[in-house]
C-alpha cells in the first residue's frame, strides 16, 4: 500500500505541476524525477542561478516506485535518477530517449572503469550517464564483534551474533543476492531449483534476524540497536562519524556493485535543459559537493582527483579493482522473471 500511495501522490503532485505549465517557460523549466534527499540542493539553486533553467523535482523512494510513474506517461519528466537493472527495463520497453553527447561534454569526465561496466546495462553509453556508484555489504561494530572477523555473507547467519542484532534488507534483489553468494549462484538467477534453495536458507536465517530494514537500518547499527547487517557503501562515512566503532567489509564471495544514472525518458519535453543539467553535475568541483554531501563514490575521474586522500585510499568508499573483479550487476530478466523472483519473495516474507 505504500508503494501504492507514493506512486499516486507522485503523479497527482506531477500533474498539479504540469497543470500550471502555463504560468512557466517550457524551455526554461526542468522536471526532475530522484530519490529522496540524493542531490545538494544548493547545486539546484546554483544551476537555477547560473542557466535560469527552473527545477521542479519530485521524488520517489524505490526504483520499483518510479518505474510506474514513467511507464504511465502521465506525467512528463525530463530528467530521472534510475539505477542500472531499472535502465535495462526502461531500454526493454522503449521510455529513454538517447542523449546528446554534443550538450554533455563534460562527459569525457567520466572514469572509463566505470563507463564500462555501467555498459553491462547500457551497451555503447547511449542513454545512461553514472552518477553515483557503491556496493552492498555488511556493517559492524568493531566494539561488540572484534575487527577482521567479519569476513563472509555467512556471518550474518551466526547464532552468536542473534543478541546483538543482526539486520537484513527488505529488498529482493539485495536479500536474495546474499544467499545467492552463498551458495555459489548468479546474482541474476531465474531458476526454479536454485531460487528454492535461496529461500529455504533465507527461512533458516529468519530466527536470527532482529529486523528487514532499509533506510532504517543505519540508523539502528549507529544506535548500536543492532551490532551487524547488511547495507550500502555509501553510508558508511556517515555511519562512522556518528559511530566510530562501525566498519564496513565486501564480504570474500562477492556482492553487487550498483550504478545510479541520469536518463531522459522518451516524453521527455525539454532534452536540451536535461542535458544541460547533466554536463553541470560533471564539472569537477560540483562533483566534490555532490560526494561530500551525500558520500557515495563518484565515476567523475576529474572529481576524484579533488577528494581527500585519505578517502580514497579507504577500500569502503572506494574499492580497489580485486574487490571490483568479485562484483556483479543486477539485471532485468523481463517480465516473467519478475513475477518469478516476486513470487518467491512472497513466499520467504510470508514466513
Amino acid at each position: 500500500m505504500k508503494k501504492i500511495a507514493a506512486v499516486v501522490l507522485a503523479l497527482v503532485m506531477g500533474a498539479v505541476l504540469l497543470s500550471g505549465c502555463g504560468k512557466l517557460d517550457p524551455e526554461k523549466t526542468l522536471y526532475f524525477f530522484n530519490y529522496g534527499d540524493y542531490i545538494d540542493p544548493d547545486l539546484l539553486k546554483e544551476f537555477e542561478k547560473e542557466t535560469g533553467i527552473r527545477v521542479i523535482m519530485d521524488t520517489f523512494d524505490t526504483n520499483e516506485e518510479m518505474y510506474p510513474v514513467i511507464q504511465a506517461g502521465q506525467v512528463k519528466y525530463d530528467l530521472v535518477v534510475a539505477s542500472d537493472y531499472t535502465i535495462e527495463k526502461m531500454l526493454a520497453n522503449n521510455l529513454l530517449s538517447p542523449l546528446n553527447y554534443d550538450n554533455i561534454p563534460n562527459a569525457k569526465n567520466l572514469e572509463k572503469t566505470y563507463m564500462d561496466i555501467m555498459a553491462g546495462s547500457d551497451p555503447g553509453n547511449k542513454y545512461a550517464i553514472p552518477y553515483n556508484w557503491g556496493t552492498v555489504g555488511i556493517m559492524y561494530n568493531t566494539k561488540k564483534i572484534p575487527e577482521g572477523s567479519i569476513t563472509s555473507w555467512t556471518d550474518l547467519w551466526k547464532e552468536e551474533y542473534k543478541s546483538m542484532g543482526i539486520l537484513m534488507q527488505d529488498s529482493l534483489r539485495d536479500t536474495f543476492m546474499v544467499a545467492e553468494m552463498i551458495l555459489g549462484y548468479d546474482m541474476n538467477t531465474t531458476d526454479p531449483n536454485e531460487l528454492e534453495q535461496v529461500v529455504q536458507l533465507l527461512i533458516r536465517q529468519a530466527p536470527l534476524v532482529a529486523g528487514y530494514k532499509n533506510d532504517a537500518a543505519r540508523d539502528d547499527l549507529i544506535t548500536g540497536d543492532a551490532a551487524i547487517g547488511m547495507i550500502y557503501s555509501g553510508e558508511y562515512l556517515y555511519c562512522i562519524d556518528e559511530n566510530e566503532n562501525l566498519t564496513y567489509v565486501v564480504p570474500k564471495e562477492g556482492t553487487n556493485v550498483w550504478f545510479d544514472c541520469f536518463v531522459i525518458p522518451k516524453n521527455a519535453q525539454n532534452q536540451k535543459a536535461a542535458e544541460a543539467f547533466i554536463n553541470f553535475m560533471l564539472r569537477p568541483e560540483v562533483g566534490l559537493k555532490t560526494f561530500e554531501y551525500l558520500t557515495y563514490p563518484s565515476p567523475n575521474a576529474e572529481t576524484i582527483k579533488l577528494i581527500d586522500k585519505e578517502y580514497l585510499e579507504d577500500p569502503a568508499v572506494f574499492p580497489d579493482a580485486e574487490t571490483l573483479s568479485r562484483c556483479g550487476l543486477y539485471h532485468y530478466m523481463g517480465e516473467d522473471a519478475d513475477a518469478t523472483l516476486a513470487s518467491y519473495w512472497k513466499r520467504f516474507r510470508g514466513n
